[in-house]
């Protein structure tokens, strides 16, 4: 599989809007094998096992269960949120969820410059400044944990995309 890049926000990801704002924002992408619309990305993502655990400590700590199906229904533009989040954007090839000052990204870009097609999968994060300023120490000590953890679940939900499209 193709290595995961960090890579700056493209101008039109509907995540570039905090740049520049005093939020905390990263870009990971690694490019898949094969078109991904980006409902079966989501749904990949979601019911990933790598991120099932996260799924179950927001249920069990917040009271916001999600399962499959929810994730499925998320992906297919029928329910405007999931577990914690909420859908703050949405377009064709992207998604924008919402939770507290989080937020969370995922975008498709198809790609047709090699003989195969190929799917590039984004995943970015933001984190919004508190209000009197800053983003204070817990996103500073937790920034090392979040990039591994995003890479993981990049990985996790290409792989997923993979076995289901049988590539």
């Amino acid at each position: 599989m193709n290595p995961i890049e960090i890579r700056a926000l493209p101008a039109h990801a509907l995540l570039a809007r905090y740049e520049g704002t005093g939020a905390y924002t990263d870009c990971h992408a690694l490019a898949v094998d094969g078109r991904v619309p980006l409902a079966s990305y989501v749904e990949a993502f979601y019911t990933s096992p790598a991120f099932k655990p996260e799924r179950w400590l927001l249920g069990a700590v917040l009271g916001r269960r999600a399962n499959d199906t929810d994730a499925a229904a998320l992906a297919a533009g029928h329910v405007e949120t999931f577990s914690a989040w909420r859908v703050e954007a949405r377009a064709a090839d992207q998604i924008v969820l919402a939770t507290g000052r989080t937020r969370s990204w995922l975008m498709v870009a198809p790609r047709a410059d090699g003989a195969a097609p190929q799917t590039t999968l984004f995943f970015g994060s933001a984190v919004l400044p508190r209000a009197q300023g800053g983003l204070g120490w817990t996103i500073d000590a937790l920034t090392g944990f979040h990039k591994l953890y995003s890479r993981v679940l990049l990985r996790a939900a290409a792989k997923r995309v993979a076995a289901r499209s049988g590539t």
